[in-house]
């Protein structure tokens, strides 16, 4: 058995072929998607995060708005740039979506990738203090916010408040509870894994990750995932952690899957070079009759380690078809492979 949900950028621009064509459309047809997805049996809604973009970029309203309208699906993102948070703000706005939700947040957080602007973070108000990077940063606000979210005070009350205080330090509230096993690290590397993995974060692993040994990509995500699995036992973690990876799959099963996807297009993987002309492998699509992707997926090491996968979806072809792209796989693929 696997977990299978979406993960949706969020995509939307005014173009007539478009079915997503302003934000209000990204954000109400994501909400629409996640309730479909939950009554066709996915175990997961994941939502993407880019700022100054055309793209979703203020996740808690819309997991909020998610956990409302469902009752089972995990809600959750990939990623969330830590760069630009304030984690004790990020910890009451996450422990207020996760309990409108019942508790099924599941956040995806990160370093952050190469952005819309320059310094985009600088705009909300963060600098890295002198002599450290960006994803110093990043990662500094990372481990504040998994400190907050243990549940301890740390704050001291005011001897006069305006309302009642229960006694001793206070903590940031709304507080939900088990939010802080939730949260997973979006690693891009073999050593950020590593990295996520000491501080007891869940992995997430997407279709992008630094070239570090010339293997092909699905090898090296299956390197990775090991490598990040070994640290989580060094570590002494108590709880079993959780690793999803993220692919574009589509089943053909009608003319619409063909004519979309049915030309071949990216079935191989692809080199290139990311920010600061670091190597990176990006890994390969996948489109073919369901038989035939049976056999390409079992074929697929990374995906085999992971519980989790991901199916990234072509949002601005309507909730509808995106729809039928989950339905597809879950019908068609994910019994052959033992996922059902």
């Amino acid at each position: 058995m696997k977990k299978l949900g979406f993960l949706s950028f969020g995509h939307w621009t005014p173009s007539p072929q478009s079915q997503t064509r302003s934000a209000g459309d990204a954000l109400l047809q994501s909400i629409d998607l996640a309730v479909a997805a939950e009554e066709l049996g996915a175990d997961g809604a994941y939502f993407r995060v880019h700022h100054f973009a055309r793209q979703l970029g203020s996740p808690f309203p819309l997991l909020a708005a998610a956990g409302a309208k469902t009752k089972t699906i995990e809600l959750g993102t990939a990623v969330i740039d830590m760069r630009y948070e304030n984690p004790l703000y990020m910890a009451e706005d996450a422990g207020a979506a996760d309990l409108i939700a019942g508790g099924r947040l599941q956040l995806g957080i990160s370093r952050g990738s190469p952005e819309q602007v320059i310094d985009g973070f600088r705009h909300f108000g963060y600098a890295p203090p002198e002599g450290t990077s960006d994803a110093d940063m990043a990662r500094r606000h990372t481990e504040v916010l998994l400190e907050v979210l243990r549940g301890e005070g740390f704050a001291r009350p005011n001897p006069r408040p305006m309302f009642p205080n229960p006694t001793g330090l206070l903590r940031v509230e709304p507080y939900s509870e088990g939010l802080r096993d939730r949260i997973w690290w979006g690693a891009g590397s073999d050593a950020t894994a590593i990295w996520g993995a000491k501080l007891g974060m869940n992995l997430q692993s997407s279709t992008l990750k630094t070239d570090e040994s010339g293997k092909p990509f699905h090898v090296q995500q299956a390197d990775q995932i090991r490598a990040y699995r070994a640290a989580w036992k060094e570590a002494g973690h108590k709880r079993e952690p959780r690793v999803s990876v993220s692919r574009s799959i589509f089943a053909l099963v009608d003319d619409r899957d063909r004519a979309y996807f049915g030309g071949g297009g990216e079935n191989a993987d692809q080199i290139g070079l990311l920010g600061d002309n670091t190597r990176t492998i990006f890994g390969r699509s996948y489109a073919a009759e369901p038989d035939v992707l049976v056999e390409q997926l079992a074929k697929d090491e990374a995906i085999a380690e992971a519980d989790t996968l991901l199916l990234t979806v072509p949002n601005q072809l309507g909730v509808d078809y995106n729809a039928h792209v989950i339905e597809a796989i879950l019908k068609h693929v994910a019994p052959g492979l033992g996922w059902r």
